[in-house]
């Protein structure tokens, strides 16, 4: 049995997202400084949004790093969201259609939050996210931040593999 027989009957259900090209942000502004230009946009003030998204972006969860940041954790969520961090609407994506058929009026709030399976306070933050889109020059902003700096990339893998790699004489 060959490979052409193995793989016979194979079919891709899905494709690929596309993810575009890196971007590698090696800036020297600050992230609030670049932040600036939004700040009617975000609900709460730049400084608290670079403060965290320095902290989400450390690793800590949404919850951590609002407290990092001074904030209460549904207003984190609501500026990761709109600063285009994916991952912070709560709701499920069938719950996210009933916030749409709330928010056309095909359904009372009452009903939508009982279909919806959520809290109060998720069904909120879902509604917030379903309308508010991220800003897309901030979501830039924030991608481009959160890429590594290229410079620093190279220093630490050169490090890494100083101990793996000989010299050329090693070779023969």
């Amino acid at each position: 049995m060959g490979l052409s027989d193995i793989a016979a009957g194979l079919t891709v259900t899905t494709s690929q997202r596309e993810r575009g090209v890196a971007t590698v942000d090696a800036t020297a502004a600050p992230l609030a400084e670049r932040l600036a230009p939004y700040a009617d946009d975000l609900p709460c003030r730049v400084a608290v949004a670079a403060a965290l998204l320095d902290a989400y972006g450390a690793g800590t969860s949404v919850g951590a790093a609002s407290a990092a940041a001074g904030v209460a954790p549904t207003t984190g969520a609501k500026v990761l969201h709109v600063l285009g961090v994916g991952g912070v609407n709560p709701l499920s994506p069938l719950a996210r259609e009933i916030v749409g058929d709330w928010l056309a009026g095909e359904l009372s709030r009452r009903e939508a939050v009982t279909l919806s399976g959520a809290s109060d306070a998720e069904f909120a933050l879902g509604a917030y996210c379903a309308t508010h889109p991220p800003v897309e020059g901030a979501a830039a902003v924030v991608a481009a931040a959160r890429e590594p700096d290229s410079r620093a990339l190279d220093r630490r893998e050169r490090e890494a593999l100083a101990g793996a790699v000989g010299t050329p004489d090693d070779l023969r």
